[in-house]
């Protein structure tokens, strides 16, 4: 059995490895913020404590301080990537398990040049897709019992074998802090890295997940089971006019099945805004695939 002594080495222990990758930034013109080292010389951090045009710089668990640059920024999600001018920096470890509601997690944050700090809790809730303050939608959050402290936002959330599982910020919600997860912070993260903005695309739809029946899962050819029901259309929108009606149920896009939100969003990715894509849908029981152009979301 595990004593609490070594419970709480672990807990210290777990906040060392994930301290490591937190970093100190100071681009704004109060207190400092954090961000955590997403490749060797990028910083992921929280959009909006990115506030100052210049003299931007972070700091490293070392203390080895470095000047940096904006890489991109996406306001919506409350993401924003600083860009070493060298590769300096250790990429933090993310957790390859999806976070779960109960899990035992700790908030770290470095506001300051006297070390990291933390706090801990459990996650109490894993919701989405919600609206944010700032005009964006939230596919996924996780939501915790930890306490954000000053500084903390564009820090890690971290388990306890120091794996991050997201990025937390104070600027999507007012009077709450949530944590974007890993899967979305990252894939937002490198579209900046290569673009310095994020593309979304956008067919002009609104959908509810339903199960596929079993007649047409035969159909499919493939074990499917769930797929999106077009609930709504946008008037002269890229989904009306390439043929969608409501009533029918996405399957597929580009051939790659769509069960939730989460997979749509995936699928609509920067890389086919503006392009020809094949839509797989089930109409009346039967598969049928139209070509639609992809609009990109504003």
């Amino acid at each position: 059995m595990t004593s609490l002594n070594d419970f709480s080495n672990e807990l210290a222990a777990a906040v060392e490895r994930g301290g490591a990758g937190t970093l100190l930034v100071d681009a704004r013109h109060r207190y400092p913020a954090s961000g955590i080292a997403y490749a060797a010389d990028l910083v992921l951090t929280a959009d909006h404590v990115v506030t100052r045009e210049d003299n931007l710089r972070i700091a490293t668990a070392e203390g080895k301080t470095f000047s940096v640059t904006v890489a991109g920024r996406d306001p919506s999600s409350d993401l924003a990537l600083l860009r070493l001018s060298e590769k300096a920096l250790t990429p933090a470890k993310v957790s390859q398990a999806a976070p779960k509601v109960g899990q035992l997690v700790l908030a770290l944050g470095r506001p300051g040049d006297e070390g990291v700090q933390a706090s801990w809790g459990i996650i109490t809730a894993i919701g989405g897709p919600t609206r944010t303050g700032r005009g964006g939608l939230l596919d996924e959050y996780i939501q915790t019992e930890t306490t954000s402290y000053p500084g903390f936002s564009g820090g890690p959330l971290i388990n306890t074998e120091g794996e991050i599982l997201g990025l937390n910020t104070s600027g999507l919600t007012r009077g709450m802090a949530l944590t974007i997860p890993v899967k979305f912070a990252w894939r937002i993260a490198d579209s900046l890295a290569k673009h310095g903005i994020v593309k979304r695309g956008y067919l002009g739809v609104r959908t509810q997940t339903v199960d596929v029946p079993d007649a047409a899962r035969t159909a499919l050819k493939r074990a499917q089971e769930h797929g999106l029901l077009v609930m709504w259309l946008e008037e002269k929108g890229q989904a009306e006019k390439s043929g969608l009606l409501v009533g029918d149920i996405i399957v597929a896009i580009n051939g790659q099945a769509v069960g939730d939100p989460d997979d749509l969003f995936a699928a609509l990715n920067g890389d086919v805004v503006g392009k020809n894509i094949a839509v797989e849908v089930l109409r009346g029981g039967k598969p049928e695939t139209l070509q639609v152009t992809v609009g990109e979301r504003k």
